[in-house]
């Protein structure tokens, strides 16, 4: 197959979807790989690199959408490159549907076979391509709140760690999943007083387990939530339903109840955010903003700001699962693999991600029914 790795030109998105190590194995495998001009350069991967592995350097974005059958991106597609996708054409990457209408509509219009990374499953059950950015951005996270709370931001002024006879800052984590596990990581490495709030009980056990009860450990509810962000310098909110819109766990009224100066990471941004007060997303140049006195930050693509780290991170799990799905016909590829198949979100003009499509209150139609 024919596979077109175009350059990413979301804000700041500086990661590539395929390495040259990746254009190598494809080509091995008698495919066709289409690399746009300087598409690795943002996190060192030049274009000699490329062409070494047997990659075609094109400088024409307009050309590797024409030419290539499978488009592998990082990020979702954003409105100026709606019209350079072909009817039929395969696109893997992340898509995060559940909060872009607009984006769901244009593969539904071209009948793009739209695998998202983010909603790919293993038989255990876990996201094995959504995991290494979940761990990059859950410690990103901590870093971000950390510069958030200095006074040029609007921030408290307060350091996260403290020092001798000064407390150190009140993190409060929402969510105990990889992003609320590595967030809490972080925070207690700095020395930062740590509270994690869960749904699940056993999760708690044993984040106090992996922890050795440094972190003080809450179940969710509306009385817990409103009593820990009172105090909170800084609150992290990571809630994950995967494929589906992040639920809205902190009120505006929790908002207003927090300390000024004090600061919110919304990681759940991609999905809509989980925060009442987090009503548009951020860029990586203009970051934050202030409500209620609280300092806001809501980045969608937080990864793309250590582009090398996470490209490599990315595409140590995704090459295997793309040199799958160019293994054969699509159509027996993704009715043969499981894994697969449940990252596709959009099928023959059809939604076939059950929480997509309940988020976005279209009709949902069973990817098996079509394959």
């Amino acid at each position: 197959m024919i596979i077109g790795v175009p350059k990413e030109i979301k804000n700041n998105e500086n990661r590539v979807s395929v390495t040259p190590e990746g254009v190598l194995a494809l080509i091995k495998n008698n495919h066709e790989v289409i690399v746009q001009e300087n598409a690795g350069v943002g996190c060192g991967l030049s274009n000699e690199a490329y062409s070494k592995a047997g990659a075609v350097i094109e400088k024409s974005v307009e050309n590797l959408f024409d030419k290539a059958e499978v488009i592998v991106k990082v990020k979702e597609p954003i409105e100026q490159e709606y019209s350079l996708f072909k009817k039929g054409q395969i696109l893997f990457t992340y898509l995060h549907l559940a909060a872009d209408k607009s984006l769901t509509e244009m593969l539904i219009e071209k009948e793009i076979t739209a695998i998202a990374y983010e909603t790919i499953t293993d038989p255990s059950g876990k996201l094995p391509l959504l995991t290494p950015m979940s761990d990059i951005a859950g410690r990103l996270s901590v870093i971000a709140a950390a510069n958030c709370l200095q006074t040029a931001v609007g921030g408290s002024g307060t350091l996260i760690s403290g020092v001798v006879g000064v407390e150190a800052a009140n993190v409060v984590i929402i969510g105990g999943g990889t992003v609320g596990t590595n967030a809490a990581k972080m925070a207690l490495g700095l020395q930062a007083k740590v509270t994690i709030i869960d749904i699940n009980r056993n999760r708690l056990e044993y984040l106090d387990d992996i922890f050795d009860g440094r972190c003080t450990t809450l179940l969710t509810s509306e009385y817990n939530l409103y009593q820990a962000l009172k105090t909170a310098d800084v609150v992290i909110s990571s809630v994950l339903i995967p494929g589906k819109r992040a639920p809205k766990v902190v009120t505006e009224e929790m908002v207003k109840a927090m300390p000024s100066g004090s600061v919110i990471v919304d990681v759940a941004i991609d999905q809509g955010g989980s925060v009442e007060t987090v009503t548009h997303a951020t860029t990586h140049d203009q970051p934050t903003y202030l409500k209620h006195g609280v300092v806001h930050y809501s980045v969608t693509n937080m990864p793309g700001t250590v582009a090398k780290t996470a490209t490599l991170a990315l595409t140590s799990v995704t090459l295997s699962y793309l040199e799958k799905l160019v293994s054969g016909q699509t159509n027996s590829v993704l009715k043969d693999d499981e894994a697969l198949r449940s990252g596709l979100n959009c099928y023959k003009g059809k939604v076939t991600n059950e929480n997509v499509a309940k988020s976005l209150e279209i009709p949902y139609v069973s990817s098996l029914d079509l394959l």
